[in-house]
């Protein structure tokens, strides 16, 4: 096998590698998806004969009105993360910032093609060395130029194609418009070149239970129409293999990924330890289709979806409605946890965030933004009590970007002040050294992984070239969690995870080998976490904690589970 992608190039190589985070095996020719405007079209549009700097910029808003509508439209029939992220596009396109450095480019001469394209680029500088999730803007706001430009010039606006036939698609990146919108019974796979495990193609795909594989380099040389066998779990994107074997090995993966179908809770291992199954929500439409997955409750609702659109904060009554909707259909014998608003950073939500932050990834997000504007979160738990009231749901609140012990003693008071039970997240390597503490202070924790891998390995969650390192596989964030779920044990308080690794059920038996008690992940990937787990033993599932804390790296950790529980 050939893996040396710096001697070798891509398109003659036999195999190439990537960050695995969709589980699943798929056959199928390469369609190459390339974003680039027809250059004719731009070199008819020239400088676009406008009259002045006026009759330019009204042009721009013209697109940017019909950009934003598309997004907007996209959003309306998607849900969960994709109505989400299409949400924060469309509100990025209408950016006041950017429409100010289109019209600066025009006062100084330039034509309208080039005053959006020198004012995406200088915010995409801008997101870009931010770092942390803001980088992952910079990828939209391509997206969003290209479309811009495509209105102006006259063409539709750029995107994936839907199949003639079913195919792999292999990009360099995808944006949230582009992702929300594939249809997995003709896309197989996704293979992009940029892109890591927790990136808006990941966390789409991972909705839309399509294989896929990121920060796969030299995938964007591989040539269209070649027949490409991608292992979502592996990470492997195999190039020109034997057909014949190609299509068993499919075959066998799609029969037991339909025997999946057949799991119907609730989750446990194979010798009867319970394990909580739980779903990761965004609204009342995705609470409301998650109620019918296999699922004990919600263990994730994440609030701030809610009001990405908003320019101002919602009456206490208006957001008790919204959270009423989310809690209704788990009324009963099934509990929600609801996480106060993450805001900041890749989610900015205009009535909270703090605007002009060096580092925002870093910087004033989840609770502390109450901390110079404490009514903001005493409303919000206002309006979720009347919700949880109203319902008769039993509610849980957690609040994220906690640090420190007496964060968490205050938020819990606040919490428990209305008569529901406190828990938070653990994100920030601190909380996950203090947990015994956090404990004594809180009912409940719940792993936050995205984040909590980024700040422990201190690189940029959204960086290609660093995927290796953002992988929730490393040893040492599995540590981390493992500290954590311990704490648990011993406080008899529950530990949960509700970050993306929850949702791959290799990781999943090795998080219950821990001590983690819950997990909480897009209602399309419970059947595969506790269909897995009921064939493991609590004993296995300790074996392969051993295993993949052990690991020198993240492949040798998948390796060794793999190997404990398949070999």
């Amino acid at each position: 096998m050939v893996t040396d992608s710096a001697a070798v190039p891509p398109s003659l190589q036999s195999e190439l590698r990537g960050t695995p985070v969709v589980p699943g095996l798929a056959f199928g020719p390469a369609l190459v998806i390339r974003t680039e405007i027809p250059a004719e079209a731009v070199s008819r549009f020239g400088d676009g004969g406008f009259a002045d700097e006026d009759a330019a910029l009204a042009a721009y808003d013209a697109a940017v009105d019909a950009v934003a509508a598309g997004f907007t439209a996209k959003a309306e029939v998607a849900s969960g993360a994709a109505a989400g992220v299409l949400t924060a596009s469309a509100g990025l396109t209408r950016d006041k910032g950017l429409r100010s450095s289109v019209r600066k480019a025009l006062r100084k001469g330039d034509d309208l093609l080039t005053a959006v394209s020198e004012a995406a680029e200088q915010f995409v500088t801008i997101f870009t060395s931010m770092g942390g999730l803001m980088a992952e803007r910079a990828t939209d706001l391509r997206d969003i130029e290209r479309r811009l430009v495509a209105r102006l010039v006259g063409e539709a606006e750029p995107g994936v194609p839907t199949p003639e036939r079913p195919s792999v698609v292999v990009a360099e990146d995808l944006a949230p418009a582009d992702t929300a919108g594939l249809d997995p019974t003709v896309v197989l796979a996704l293979v992009t070149e940029r892109g890591g495990p927790t990136s808006h193609t990941a966390i789409i795909a991972r909705q839309l239970g399509i294989p896929c594989v990121v920060g796969t380099a030299g995938a964007l040389a591989i040539e269209a129409g070649t027949p490409l066998l991608v292992d979502g779990t592996s990470g492997s994107v195999r190039l020109r293999p034997d057909a014949a074997e190609a299509q068993r090995l499919v075959a066998m993966d799609v029969e037991s990924r339909a025997a999946l179908s057949s799991w119907a809770g609730p989750g446990a291992t194979a010798d009867g330890m319970p394990v909580k199954l739980l779903a990761n929500v965004a609204d009342g439409e995705s609470s409301a289709s998650s109620a019918q997955a296999p699922v004990e409750g919600v263990g994730l609702f994440r609030t701030e979806l809610c009001f990405l659109n908003r320019a101002e904060e919602p009456t206490v009554e208006e957001q008790a409605d919204i959270y009423a909707a989310v809690l209704t259909p788990f009324a009963g014998s099934r509990h929600v946890v609801v996480r106060t608003l993450d805001a900041g950073s890749d989610k900015p939500v205009a009535f909270a965030t703090h605007e002009g932050e060096e580092n925002p990834a870093l910087g004033v997000r989840g609770l502390r933004l109450s901390f110079d504007n404490p009514g903001l979160l005493e409303r919000q738990l206002d309006a979720i009590a009347i919700a949880a009231e109203r319902t008769g749901t039993e509610t849980w609140v957690m609040a994220p970007m906690v640090a420190t012990v007496a964060e968490a003693r205050g938020f819990a008071a606040a919490v428990r002040g209305r008569g529901l039970r406190a828990g938070v997240m653990v994100e920030v390597p601190s909380a996950a050294l203090l947990a015994p503490r956090m404990l004594a202070e809180v009912d409940f924790l719940s792993i936050g992984t995205n984040d909590l891998t980024q700040y422990t390995m201190a690189a940029d969650r959204m960086a290609t070239d660093l995927a290796y390192l953002t992988d929730p596989w490393q040893p040492a964030v599995l540590q981390l969690i493992a500290i954590t779920a311990e704490a648990g044990k011993q406080a008899g308080k529950p530990v949960g995870v509700c970050g993306e690794a929850a949702a791959d059920p290799l990781l999943a038996c090795a998080l219950v080998g821990m001590g983690v008690t819950s997990l909480s992940m897009a209602a399309v990937a419970v059947r595969p976490v506790g269909a897995r787990l009921a064939t493991t033993t609590s004993e296995q599932c300790e074996e392969v904690a051993e295993a993949a804390m052990g690991a020198e790296d993240p492949a040798a950790g998948r390796a060794a589970v793999l190997a404990l529980l398949d070999g």
